[in-house]
């Protein structure tokens, strides 16, 4: 099998990367950056910290901090109109996830036009785009690294995973230093959504020696920091192995693909305004429950990559103690279940038929180890709702 693999052309990763932005826009020929982030990191002065970077390299930046959690369709307008007012020649996505998906979208429709919609899955774009520049200040999303952004359709609350090599971001700036701040609870939603991209990318049908080698590391990596992470936000130690992990899991699945825990929390995002990461954590050791039988040595992997069982340790043996550890890390890090959070059952079980055709036409439930059918995704819907994972 030939992998096909897609990187940022250029990686500045480390404590004060940060202050290198400016030289980074410059090598790439770009001079009127709008800088995207949300409303949080603009009156906290950070964006302003950035916008200093920027001029000092000689670069006209604009802001727009208009980016909502979960961006929509509709979110999407005054960026862009700002984008094309600005005459901007690249964006610099600046923030966690919602920041980041926003910037890639609005590079490609500035550029190229129509609505959104029409680059969701299952096509792929690879056209004009303006270029990218990502700075992560969340350790989970990953979405610095990967050619996907995930819209949310105002309409339908589908959130539409929108793939190809235009949404790619050209660099990335990759500061563990701007996470210190990072409260606990985003910690926790962010750093196992790291290391479920990392075990979808190792498992997925579409796997490869190159993001195998990327995941298990990011595997490795959250395995041994994340609590630490969790309990003490100023554990620089801990803050710089999760930050590279994300990044790490990001390319994985960039160059893999995500699986059926991504394809069933886009929708319990969509519907039910649950934040991307903590919709992932809980659905994460139940999908892999299900389907473990499919690949039992894979799961084996990546509990030796994790440090659960040692290398003689038997594939089943090993596999279920992957889903013990998912389990307990769910607990240690305290992931409510979709009930405890506060969702309405009765609103829970109207949607989850909508739920399930929405998770199969993303595609990556296809991408799983078990192929799922729309009524086992309503039955791992139901299994989640009001009962933490069985261990």
């Amino acid at each position: 099998m030939v992998a096909d693999i897609a990187l940022p052309r250029l990686a500045k990763i480390g404590a004060g990367a940060i202050d290198e932005l400016g030289s980074v826009v410059a090598q790439l020929g770009i001079r009127r950056p709008v800088l995207v982030t949300d409303r949080y990191l603009d009156e906290t002065g950070q964006a302003e910290r950035l916008v200093k970077i920027l001029q000092a390299s000689g670069a006209d930046a604009a802001v727009f901090s208009g980016t909502v959690p979960d961006p929509t369709a509709a979110s999407l307008i005054d960026g862009l109109e700002l984008v094309r007012r600005h005459d901007a020649d690249g964006v610099v996505g600046f923030g966690g996830g919602s920041p980041m998906d926003t910037a890639k979208a609005l590079a490609v429709l500035s550029a190229n036009g129509g609505s959104i919609a029409e680059y969701k899955a299952p096509g792929s774009y690879s056209g004009s785009a303006l270029p990218i520049v990502a700075v992560p200040t969340t350790a989970g999303s990953g979405s610095d690294a990967t050619q996907f952004t995930v819209i949310t359709d105002d309409e339908t609350d589908e959130k539409m995973l929108c793939p190809g090599l235009s949404f790619l971001p050209l660099a990335i700036v990759v500061d563990f230093e701007l996470t210190l701040t990072m409260p606990p609870r985003l910690t926790a939603d962010t750093g196992v959504d790291a290391l479920t991209h990392a075990i979808e990318a190792y498992v997925s049908r579409r796997a490869s020696p190159f993001s195998d080698a990327l995941a298990l590391a990011a595997m490795k990596a959250i395995s041994r920091h994340l609590r630490r992470a969790y309990a003490d936000g100023a554990d620089r130690d801990a803050r710089e192995a999760m930050m590279l992990a994300s990044t790490q899991a990001g390319m994985a699945f960039s160059n893999s693909s995500v699986a059926l825990v991504h394809g069933m929390s886009r929708p319990i995002g969509g519907h039910f305004h649950i934040a991307h990461g903590l919709s992932n954590a809980m659905l994460l050791p139940a999908v892999t429950r299900f389907s473990i039988d499919s690949a039992v040595d894979r799961y084996a992997d990546c509990a030796k990559a994790m440090g659960l069982v040692d290398e003689s340790t038997a594939g089943r043996e090993a596999a279920d103690a992957l889903v013990v550890e998912l389990t307990r890390l769910c607990a240690d890090v305290e992931v409510p279940t979709p009930h405890s959070y506060g969702i309405d059952q009765a609103q829970w079980e109207e949607r989850l038929d909508t739920m399930a055709d929405q998770a199969l036409a993303s595609g990556s439930p296809a991408n799983n180890p078990r192929i799922p059918t729309h009524d086992q995704i309503v039955a791992l819907y139901r299994e989640i709702f009001s009962s933490a994972a069985r261990s």
